[in-house]
């Protein structure tokens, strides 16, 4: 387990709904990704980003897919695609990523509580 931090430190993580517009393969990555862009509703618009989850997911269903993504970070450069977001999600047994998702339809935007 990590360090404990407090419910402050935890609400600083702004953790919202989006769904996925656009995936796409990224060959110009250093493991097999994804870059992605994904639909945070009104307030925040649409992100960039890419993920290594191309085990579990082709992009043509990837689209439409609602996933939970971190968006307060800072952008980072991931070779030549500006990342916006981080997408979130959990190994399965053999490591590979699989994503965060609502079980329900749920409007794009909504922020984790």
């Amino acid at each position: 387990m990590s360090d404990q931090i407090s419910f402050d430190d935890f609400m600083k993580v702004d953790v919202r709904v989006g769904r996925i517009v656009e995936a796409e393969d990224f060959p110009e990555a250093r493991k097999p990704a994804y870059k992605m862009r994904i639909d945070f509703g009104p307030d925040l618009g649409v992100k960039k980003t890419s993920a290594q989850i191309t085990k579990h997911y082709t992009p043509e269903e990837l689209v439409g897919k609602l996933v939970m993504a971190v968006v307060n970070f800072p952008p980072r450069q991931i070779g030549p695609v500006m990342s916006e977001v981080l997408t979130l999600g959990v190994p399965d047994a053999d490591g590979e990523v699989v994503l965060l998702t609502p079980d329900k339809d749920v409007p794009v935007g909504g922020r984790l509580y």
